[in-house]
Formats: C-alpha cells, structure tokens, sequence
C-alpha cells in the first residue's frame, strides 16, 4: 500500500528544491491522501505552452509528451521526488499494486492560480537548450 508521510516528504524536500533551483523554478510540495507526493509548479524560466495556465504532467510519458530542457526538467523532478527509497512491485495483471508511494507533478493550478512564465530569471547554464520547443507534435 502506497503511504508517504510529512517525514517522507522532509526527506525528499531537499532534493526536489535543489531541482527547481537548478531550472530557475517556483514550486510547493504537498502530500494528498497519504499516498501521493504532489508538486505544483507555480511559475518559472521555462515555457510550458499552458493555455489556461495550468497542465496536468502524465508522469508515465514524459518522454513522449515533452522535449529538450522541459523533459529534463521534468524527469530530474520525477527522479527527486521518487528518491532513494521508492519501489514499484504494480502487477496490473493480477490487480496487485504496491509501492512506496505516488507521485504528480502539476504546472499551475486549475482553479486559482495559473502558471507564470518568466523568461528573464533562466540561469545561465540554461539558456542555449531553453530555446527549443517544448512540446513534441504527435503526426
């Protein structure tokens, strides 16, 4: 049974901080009904291309829905937010799912307060891969 608690999220804290710096973001940390560990991205250096200013990130396809720094992005917070003590024994087949606990990445919020996209606070480092789209376009 997926359980992650305040102290969990203390530990993980650090790590995904040190993420969100690295890429010149804003976020909080919050855990929901005892099992999923919830970062909402709340404004940033990076161009997510919302239209209502927010965006639910499939954790499962990040590689497949995003590209250049935004996937790095995304798949080095995925990564902080796991941490080291994540397992996934999920079994779908015999609808058996245990794992330390899951994980959701939200790019604004729905309801009160979009995403704001700030392309002057970019570090350095970053700026050459910052330039190239997003998104990758599905034929």
């Amino acid at each position: 049974m997926a359980y992650v608690s305040q102290a969990d999220k203390a530990e993980l804290a650090p790590a995904i901080k040190a993420v969100l710096n690295k890429y010149g973001m804003k976020g909080s940390i919050s855990i929901r009904n005892h099992s999923t560990l919830c970062v909402t991205i709340k404004s940033g250096a990076l161009d997510f291309d919302t239209r209502d200013g927010y965006t639910d990130v499939n954790v499962y396809w990040i590689d497949q829905h995003y590209a250049g720094i935004q996937r790095k992005f995304l798949n080095e917070l995925l990564d902080a937010m796991k941490g080291p003590k994540y397992f996934n024994n999920d079994d779908a087949m015999t609808d058996y799912f245990h794992r330390s606990h899951y994980t959701d990445i939200t790019i604004g919020s729905a309801w009160n307060k979009p995403y704001t996209y700030m392309p002057n606070s970019i570090p350095a480092e970053l700026k050459a891969d910052a330039s190239k789209p997003a998104y990758i376009i599905a034929a």
